[in-house]
């Protein structure tokens, strides 16, 4: 029930009041993320300064989920690496370990969507977005 309870603050928190939902107006990347299946739609703003993401926010609409862990990314971390959102990912379906969902610090709270197979492409929606930047640079 604890660990419960700890999603549903995250969740709360992060839908309430984002810190990350703003527009950037001179990022260095800008992405739009889609959920067909849902309809949620970002798009991430990054700014960087040679291969390091030094500031990130998001604009757009969807689900509770979706929008809390985007959020929830852009807190997680002020210096993004691939590896990251690669382990929330691997975390979401089920595949990471303990010490690699604890390395997610905030986004961890999210690790019982695996469980919820209609979420799943919700709370990835941040994170598979993410990915597609960077390995877009």
């Amino acid at each position: 029930m604890e660990n419960r309870n700890f999603y549903n603050e995250i969740l709360t928190e992060h839908n309430m009041h984002p810190d990350f939902k703003h527009d950037i107006e001179d990022a260095d990347i800008v992405l739009d993320g889609i959920n067909p299946s849902c309809g949620d739609e970002i798009q991430l703003k990054l700014k960087t300064d040679g291969d390091i993401i030094t500031d990130g926010a998001f604009v757009g609409d969807g689900c509770a989920i979706s929008q809390a862990s985007t959020d929830g990314m852009l807190t997680c971390h002020t210096i993004f690496e691939l590896e990251y959102a690669d382990i929330f990912m691997r975390m979401i379906r089920g595949e990471a370990s303990d010490e690699e969902i604890d390395s997610l610090e905030e986004a961890s709270a999210l690790r019982d969507i695996s469980h919820m197979p209609a979420r799943v492409k919700c709370a990835m929606l941040g994170w598979r977005t993410l990915s597609e930047a960077l390995k877009g640079k």
